[in-house]
């Protein structure tokens, strides 16, 4: 599935209402090779307009899990995003970033092996 949130507004993108630009096409490529426990688990395409990225939201047992794909040459962020504000404020917590220079396959390796070795799975 693939969401969109533009102004604030979160919605469910369809066929031809879905972005052909060169981060959605990676980010369902990615989505193609992702390990099955984290299919299992629930991933979508998130084009979040507002913040000026694509990515794969992972819905995991601890919590919705983005690897942030920028447009730009900005690293790849893999970003916890907190159901409520911590006592500091913040609503998502950066668990790690990498740089793109990784293929599609490489990606969706560090996304699946980094979210089983943090107990995020399963």
């Amino acid at each position: 599935m693939e969401i969109k949130i533009s102004d604030g507004i979160v919605s469910r993108v369809r066929g031809a209402d879905a972005p052909m630009n060169g981060l959605a096409i990676q980010a369902r490529t990615v989505a193609n090779f992702l390990p099955l426990s984290v299919r299992r688990a629930g991933a979508d395409i998130l084009h979040n307009v507002d913040d000026g990225y694509t990515g794969i939201r992972v819905n995991t047992k601890r919590g919705p899990v983005v690897l942030e794909m920028p447009t730009g040459d900005a690293n790849y962020r893999l970003v916890h995003q907190l159901p409520e504000p911590n006592k500091a404020g913040q609503t998502e917590v950066e668990m790690r970033r990498f740089p793109q220079i990784y293929k599609p396959q490489g990606i969706a390796h560090i996304l699946g092996q980094f979210l089983e070795s943090r107990g995020f799975l399963s």
